[in-house]
């Protein structure tokens, strides 16, 4: 049946655009007393930590430090160095400038790294002892991907190089533009399969390629060329005499979104050679400290949305390969070599991102289940690290209470050496965080979940809930900070999210439960499950219950208003609503038809539209907000409208909160993070009821 009028969500959007310049413009304002709970101005306080960079002697930690800029609506990062023994820190590189990618060494006496203090994304190099910096790159386009050389006398970098022009360009006749004359802007011409990528709009015609440059200064000078991209993964051989890096260099590659090899490049005579040929992708190469092993990961290019990564070691000698923990049902994300038959191994477990160590027979010792907190807006799991030359490990460590700090870890004992959010976070009272697991009522699947409770939370009330959908699909929240989760959690939202099924960190067979079923039945009742699970708990609410969620998530919200009327309303952020149209729109086409559905679209009509949530459109009551990005072309904008205008013509209160200028990521901005959390906000409050 039809619901309230849309007029009403007009007049909502309105007094949120009114109340949104005023938020923005409290922190100028605001009084003395300051809130004992986590409110929305309370964000552009956030810092974290990433890039967290051993010395090779294990006694310090460089790391990139992001903090909020509330006058730029900007995040800056800086770098600080952390003395392991005493937990000293102090400020290496910290103004109005950006710093990332710093990297030791080998004698741990200098870092290069990357910032923009020149104008432009250009590398540095600083001097520890003499606290001298130098400025050695001049470079047209910005650098990436740092690797020093082992004897210390180069660095290589990846950089974008300009292709020559397309073909049909140089066939158009032009016409002479006469001097001071003002034309229309030229035509673009596009002729290549991946001609598009969220973020960064229409690719321009250039290609990764390598380079290397000397750390006393000099031109940097490139070593691939063609139209390839080569490694964002560069390796440099123990003798400092070739890297070697990941690339796939077949004519189709832009086809094989799976697919890359393992390649060595002589610095000298540039001659290329082949490492590895397996069928699928092959990268991060990693050399063992005797130097006579390779070690790297794979994975499968088969056609099936999931499959988990594995570490594989090539013998040098003879050109062997063998699996190390072949068995392992968990992808392993990062490796590196504790000795020459054993390593540090980082991998998602059950909504927990882990450092294990691995022995060449497949040996796994639990390390720390302690990784997290860069992901800031929701609780993914996120967080990396780096081993030292005698063991000692750096790594991020987060809490479901705290963004990512830096801790270390060392003779089975892990340290957190920052307390970098303590001072805004540290006296306000916050939502916890609590697990719960129950059994899917498909098929009896064992589900793990989590919710938050309200600050002063009171079991003998009644609370109502959101149920928030992670993205993906084959990602995985868990126990870690949410900067969302806490806001819905403060204006008294009890906050519901599991893992369903399609979820990472739980093994191939689970993930694949969810191949050529996105979205369907099946992963609702999932969360179904979920949310009766959390009424048997007895502080819920049962008529004030609402959904949301962002991309894949977004998708399962507006699938699931098709098959439930049971939400009071649902916030559907950067949606998929008609794969049909998305998949011949958005950025991922070129992977998503093989590998996340049985096949082209033209062919496959009936299987897309099942899956598409505009297919249930017409069973739709519940009250809806869209949120997407204008610039989206992951889950372009065309998806939330054709939901919305569905939605118009069917009488539901709908409403369309467009953000301009904004990709896929559309809380990459402090500002926007806010906007969208008060935005879904608002929505709920306008059909939330009194609770008992």
């Amino acid at each position: 049946m039809p619901v309230k009028h849309t007029s009403s969500a007009i007049k909502l959007l309105a007094s949120l655009l009114l109340g949104s310049a005023l938020l923005f413009a409290l922190p100028a304002n605001a009084s003395t007393t300051v809130s004992q709970y986590f409110e929305a101005e309370d964000i552009f306080a956030l810092e974290y930590a990433s890039d967290v960079q051993i010395s090779p002697d294990g006694s310090k930690i460089v790391y990139v430090r992001a903090s909020n800029d509330i006058m730029t609506d900007s995040t800056r990062t800086s770098l600080w160095l952390l003395d392991v023994k005493s937990g000293q820190q102090l400020p290496l590189f910290a103004d109005n400038f950006s710093y990332s990618q710093p990297r030791w060494s080998a004698d741990g006496k200098k870092l290069a790294f990357i910032a923009n203090s020149s104008g432009s994304r250009q590398i540095h190099l600083h001097y520890l002892a003499e606290n001298k910096t130098a400025q050695l790159s001049r470079l047209p386009q910005s650098p990436a991907n740092l690797s020093w050389s082992p004897d210390g006398k180069l660095l290589a970098f990846t950089m974008n190089v300009a292709a020559s022009e397309a073909e049909v360009k140089q066939q158009v006749k032009k016409v002479k533009k006469p001097a001071g004359a003002k034309w229309s802007e030229p035509a673009v011409v596009l002729d290549r399969a991946r001609y598009q990528a969220d973020g960064q709009g229409f690719l321009k015609p250039q290609f990764r390629q390598i380079f290397v440059l000397p750390v006393t200064g000099g031109s940097a000078r490139q070593l691939t060329s063609g139209d390839f991209h080569y490694g964002s993964d560069l390796s440099f051989t123990p003798d400092s005499q070739a890297l070697v890096f990941s690339a796939n260099l077949d004519p189709e590659w832009e086809f094989q979104p799976r697919d890359s090899n393992l390649y060595r490049l002589d610095l000298a005579s540039n001659a290329l050679s082949t490492l590895t040929t397996m069928a699928g992708d092959e990268s991060a190469p990693v050399f063992s400290p005797d130097g006579k092993q390779l070690a790297f990961l794979w994975q499968s290019n088969a056609l099936v949305p999931y499959s988990n990564s594995k570490l594989k070691v090539l013998t040098l000698s003879n050109n062997s390969i063998s699996d190390i923990a072949a068995n392992f049902d968990r992808s392993i994300a990062a490796s590196d070599w504790l000795s020459n038959n054993s390593f540090v191994v980082q991998y998602d477990d059950r909504g927990q991102r882990k450092l294990a160590s691995l022995t060449r027979s497949g040996k796994l010792t639990e390390l720390t289940a302690s990784l997290g907190g860069v992901s800031q807006p929701q609780p993914y799991l996120s967080g990396s690290f780096s081993l030292s030359d005698n063991g000692v490990i750096a790594y991020t460590h987060g809490t479901s209470q705290r963004p990512s700090d830096v801790a270390v870890l060392q003779k089975g004992k892990s340290t957190v050496l920052t307390a970098l959010n303590e001072d805004l976070l540290g006296h306000k009272k916050l939502a916890q965080v609590q697990e719960i697991t129950y059994k899917s009522s498909f098929d009896g699947e064992e589900i793990q979940g989590w919710y938050m409770t309200p600050p002063d939370f009171d079991p003998a009330k009644k609370y109502p809930l959101l149920l928030e959908i992670h993205g993906g699909p084959h990602l995985a929240y868990g126990a870690q900070w949410s900067a969302e989760m806490q806001r819905y959690a403060k204006e008294g939202y009890v906050v519901f999210y599991d893992n369903h099924r399609g979820s990472s960190s739980y093994g191939e067979r689970f993930a694949l439960l969810l191949q050529n079923k996105y979205s369907s039945p099946e992963d609702y009742a999932d969360h179904d499950s979920g949310v009766n699970a959390m009424l048997e708990l007895g502080f819920i609410d049962e008529n004030n219950l609402f959904i949301g969620g962002g991309s894949a998530g977004g998708i399962a919200a507006a699938y699931a208003i098709g098959l439930t009327n049971r939400y009071k309303a649902a916030a559907v952020v950067k949606p998929v609503i008609n794969w049909l149209s998305k998949v011949l729109t958005g950025d991922s086409y070129l992977y998503q038809t093989f590998h996340q559905f049985p096949g082209v679209p033209w062919e496959n009509v009936e299987h897309y539209w099942q899956r598409s949530p505009l297919s249930l459109v017409g069973n739709v009551q519940t009250p809806t907000i869209l949120i997407t990005g204008e610039q989206d072309r992951r889950t372009p904008i065309s998806e939330s409208e054709q939901f919305y205008q569905a939605l118009q013509i069917r009488r539901v209160d709908t409403a369309l909160v467009r953000i301009p200028g904004s990709p896929h990521g559309i809380s990459n901005t402090p500002s926007r993070m806010i906007e969208k959390v008060e935005y879904m906000l608002a929505w709920f409050e306008k059909y939330r009821t009194p609770s008992e």
